[in-house]
C-alpha cells in the first residue's frame, strides 16, 4: 500500500486477520455475527442474527457462566472484556477455541448490556508443554491476582513450619505450577534443608549440610539475596557446570531460586523446579518473587511461634511437679491447661508435698497475670511454700510465711508491679482422711461424696497472698470419709467458656455428679471429663452469661480416699445413699453462723422443696446461736442426708458441752428471744433434746417431699442471730 492511499474496508482487515465481530444486546436477547465470526462459530460463513439460546448452544456452559460473569465486572473497572470460549459442536466435541475481546456498555434505562467485541481463533497448545498449562478460559491478571490473596491467607493461617510447608506444596499458580519445591535454610556457613515437596527424601541428600561456597544456584541466593532463574537445562549447565550432574537426575527443564527475605535479612533459599520449560515471564517472575515473599514471613512466624511453644513447654515441664509416689491409702490425679494464647504459661500452679509428720500436703495457687512476670513469681512462690511447708509449719503458717515473701517481692521502692496471688492448701492424713485447709482468697474446694452427689465445701480463708504481709489464714478441719473425692480448682475452670463463679460452679456440679464410675473408668477419666466439659466441643454448648470474658488457665487436682462407691478401685459396688457435713464454731466466731448456713445449702443443693431448705437454714441459724449466746461452750453442727432421692431424710444435730437443757417458753409479743424451740416444733418433722455425759444435743428431721412442709418456712427470713430460750 502506497502512501496517500485510502485504508482498505474494516470487514476486509479483520478477514485478512481472520478475526470476526459480534455484537450482543441483552436487552433484545439477540446476537449478530459478521460471516468470519459464524465461521468461528461452526456455522456458514456469512453474516447472521442469533438468539441467546442458539449462541449459548454452539458455547460450552462453563464458558458461557464466565461470560456472563465478565462482562459486569469489566463494565464495573471499565476496563475490556477478555475471556477464552471453547466452541462446541452437535456432538457435544471441541471445534476450537476462540478468544473474545470486547467493550461492553450498561444502559440504566434498559437495565441492559451492549457488547461489541472480536473472535479470534486460539491455537491448541500441544499437551504438556507451558501454553497447554495456561488457563483455559479467564483473564490471567485476575486469576494472578485471586492466587495470590488466596496463598498469601493460606500462608499466613499456617501456625508451624510443618504446615507451612504443606501449604507452599499445595500451591498451584496461574498458567504454571512447580511440581517439586525445597526450601532451604541456613545455619552457619552451611546450607540446610527445612523442608520439600516434590521428591523423595532420600533424594536429597547430596544438597544437605552444603557448605554456602558451594557453586550451587540455593547457595549463591543465599548469600547473595538475588534470585536465580534457569529456564532450561544448557542454561543450569553452562551457569553451574559443578553441581549440574546432581540437579540432571531430577528430570527438571526449569528451575527457579529465590531468596527467602525478612526485614532485609535472607534467611534461606525456595527453590520451585519445572518438569516442562519456563520462560519466566515479568509476570512469572513477580508471581514467584511476592510467593517467596510470603513464604519467607510465614516461615518467620512459624519460627517464632514454636519457639515460644518450646519455651512455654519448658516451663511448664520446670515449674510444674510431677504427683510423684502412689499415696498409700489415697488416690491422686492433676491437669494444668494453658490457655492457648500468648506465651501458653501462666501464674497458676498445683504441687504435692511429702511432709515430716508422713502426711502429705496439697498446694495450688494462681498468681495474677497471664505473662513471664507471673510465670517467674509462680515458680518463686511454689518453691517457697514447698520450703515452708517441708519445715513441717502448719497450713495457716504456711500461707502467712508465703504472703510475706510475696509481699516482699513485688513491693520495690517503685511500686510499678504490684503482684498478689490466690492459694488453698491442704495438708492430709491418708490413714484417717482428715483433711486442714487453709485459703488465701482461692475458690472453696468441693467434696464428691459416696453417693454420687456433690457440694462445695465452705473453707474459712483469708486475704490473698502478697496484700498484707500479716494477715492471718484460720484453718478448716474435716474428714474425707472413704468413697469421697475432694476437688481444688483454679477460677479458669470454674469461669471458662464466659461463665461466672456461681454458674460455672453449676456446670462443674453436673460433670461431676453425671460422671459414672465403671470397671474401667478411674480418677484420671474423672479429670478429663471435667476438662473436656469446660474445653471440649460440648462446651461451646453451655457458655456463660460473660461471653467475651478472656480465657484463663486452668489447674485442676483431684484426691479420692478410696471406699464404696468411689471408682477407684478394681469392684464398684453400690454407692451408700448418705451424705453429711460436720463443722464447729467457736464461741468468739459468730460470723461463722453464716457459714454454716451455706454448708447446709449446699447439703441440700438438690433438695426437692425449697421451702423445706428455707426451714432447714432457719433452724440450723437458731440452733447454734443459741448455744453462743446461752453457753460458754462451742457449737458442733452434724447435717446429715440418708435415703433415696425424692424421698431422703435430714437429720441435723447441735452438740454443745453445756448441762443445761432448753425449754420452751411462752414469749409475749414484744419479746425479743423464746420462740427458737417453738420455730422448731412449727417447721420439723421431728426433733428433740437429748442429754449427754457431758453436754446435750437438740436435733431436727426433715423429710422430703415435693411441696412444703411445717408451716411455711418462706414467712420467715433467716435471722442473723435471732435467739431460743435456754435453760438458765
Amino acid at each position: 500500500m502506497r502512501t496517500g492511499e485510502p485504508l482498505p474496508a474494516l470487514g476486509d482487515v479483520l478477514a485478512a486477520l481472520a478475526t470476526g465481530l459480534w455484537h450482543w444486546d441483552t436487552a433484545a436477547g439477540m446476537v449478530t455475527v459478521d460471516a468470519e465470526a459464524a465461521r468461528l462459530l461452526g456455522l456458514p460463513a456469512e453474516a447472521t442474527t442469533l438468539t441467546e439460546a442458539q449462541t449459548r448452544a454452539r458455547l460450552h456452559p462453563v464458558d458461557w457462566n464466565e461470560i456472563t460473569g465478565v462482562v459486569p465486572l469489566a463494565v464495573a473497572e471499565g476496563t475490556l472484556a477478555e475471556v477464552r470460549i471453547r466452541i462446541m459442536d452437535e456432538q457435544g466435541n471441541v471445534l476450537r477455541v476462540v478468544r473474545s475481546r470486547s467493550k461492553p456498555s450498561y444502559d440504566p434505562e434498559r437495565q441492559a448490556y451492549q457488547l461489541i467485541g472480536t473472535l479470534q481463533e486460539v491455537t491448541e497448545p500441544t499437551p504438556g508443554t507451558r501454553a497447554a498449562r495456561s488457563a483455559v478460559t479467564g483473564d490471567w491478571r485476575r486469576s494472578r491476582e485471586a492466587f495470590l490473596l488466596d496463598a498469601g491467607r493460606a500462608l499466613a493461617e499456617a501456625e508451624s513450619t510443618a504446615e507451612v510447608l504443606r501449604v507452599a506444596g499445595g500451591l498451584s499458580m496461574p498458567g504454571f505450577s512447580p511440581d517439586g519445591l525445597v526450601v532451604f535454610g541456613v545455619q552457619g556457613d552451611r546450607l540446610t534443608i527445612i523442608g520439600q515437596h516434590g521428591h523423595q527424601p532420600d533424594d536429597l541428600g547430596p544438597f544437605s549440610n552444603m557448605a554456602l561456597t558451594t557453586d550451587y544456584p540455593a547457595a549463591q541466593v543465599a548469600r547473595t539475596g538475588r534470585a536465580v532463574y534457569l529456564s532450561c537445562p544448557e542454561e543450569y549447565k553452562a551457569r553451574y557446570p559443578a553441581t549440574w550432574p546432581l540437579a540432571r537426575n531430577f528430570g527438571r527443564s526449569s528451575w527457579a531460586f529465590l531468596p527467602l527475605t525478612v526485614a532485609g535479612r535472607t534467611m534461606g533459599a525456595w527453590l520451585a523446579a519445572f518438569t516442562y520449560p519456563v520462560a519466566f515471564t515479568p509476570d512469572e517472575r513477580a508471581v514467584l518473587a511476592t510467593v517467596a515473599r510470603m513464604l519467607a514471613q510465614a516461615l518467620s512466624r512459624a519460627e517464632v511461634t514454636e519457639s515460644e511453644r518450646e519455651l512455654a513447654a519448658g516451663l511448664q515441664r520446670s515449674m510444674l511437679p510431677s504427683l510423684g509416689p502412689e499415696i498409700p491409702g489415697m488416690q491422686i490425679a492433676a491437669r494444668y491447661i494453658p490457655t492457648g494464647g500468648g506465651l501458653q504459661v501462666g501464674g497458676d500452679w498445683y504441687d504435692m508435698i511429702p511432709l515430716p509428720s508422713g502426711r502429705i500436703a496439697l498446694a495450688m495457687g494462681d498468681v495474677q497475670g497471664h505473662d513471664v512476670r507471673a510465670a517467674g513469681l509462680m515458680g518463686q512462690l511454689r518453691i517457697a511454700l514447698r520450703a515452708y511447708a517441708s519445715e513441717g509449719h502448719r497450713p495457716d503458717a504456711v500461707l502467712s510465711r508465703a504472703s510475706r515473701f510475696l509481699h516482699g517481692v513485688t513491693h520495690d521502692d517503685e511500686m510499678t508491679d504490684l503482684r498478689f496471688a490466690t492459694c488453698v492448701y491442704v495438708e492430709a492424713d491418708p490413714v484417717t482422711g482428715r483433711l486442714e485447709i487453709a485459703r488465701a482468697g482461692h475458690p472453696d474446694p468441693a467434696i464428691r461424696m459416696a453417693d454420687g452427689t456433690v457440694m462445695m465445701r465452705p473453707t474459712a480463708g483469708g486475704l490473698p497472698l502478697g496484700i498484707d504481709p500479716d494477715a492471718d489464714y484460720p484453718t478448716t478441719r474435716f474428714t474425707l470419709e472413704p468413697g469421697e473425692t475432694l476437688m481444688l480448682c483454679t477460677d479458669g475452670l470454674i469461669e471458662t467458656g464466659g461463665h461466672d463463679l456461681e454458674s460455672g460452679w453449676r456446670r462443674l456440679r453436673a460433670i461431676l455428679e453425671a460422671h459414672q464410675f465403671d470397671a474401667d473408668a478411674d480418677l484420671e477419666s474423672l479429670a478429663d471429663a471435667l476438662v473436656q466439659g469446660v474445653h471440649g466441643p460440648s462446651s461451646h454448648h453451655t457458655v456463660g452469661p460473660l461471653t467475651d470474658r478472656r480465657e484463663d488457665d486452668i489447674a485442676l487436682v483431684l484426691l479420692c480416699r478410696p471406699g464404696e462407691g468411689c471408682g477407684c478401685g478394681a469392684t464398684v459396688t453400690v454407692r451408700p445413699r448418705v451424705r453429711r457435713t460436720l463443722l464447729s464454731v467457736a464461741q468468739d466466731e459468730p460470723d461463722r453462723i453464716a457459714e454454716a448456713r451455706q454448708h447446709l445449702r449446699e447439703l441440700l443443693h438438690d433438695w426437692a422443696a425449697a421451702e423445706q431448705v428455707d426451714s432447714a437454714v432457719l433452724l440450723v441459724s437458731e440452733m447454734v446461736t443459741n448455744v453462743l449466746v446461752h453457753t460458754d461452750a462451742d457449737a458442733l453442727l452434724l447435717a446429715e442426708v440418708t435415703g433415696e432421692a425424692a424421698a431422703r431424710r435430714l437429720r441435723v444435730q447441735v452438740t454443745d458441752a453445756g448441762d443445761d437443757l432448753p425449754h420452751k417458753r411462752r414469749p409475749g409479743e414484744l419479746a425479743s428471744s423464746g420462740r427458737g424451740l417453738m420455730l422448731i416444733e412449727l417447721l420439723a418433722d421431728a426433733w428433740g433434746v437429748d442429754p449427754r455425759g457431758e453436754g446435750k444435743s437438740i436435733w431436727f428431721e426433715l423429710y422430703e417431699s415435693e411441696g412444703a412442709v411445717g408451716g411455711g418456712a418462706a414467712g420467715f427470713a433467716e435471722p442473723g442471730g435471732e435467739e431460743s430460750e435456754g435453760a438458765a
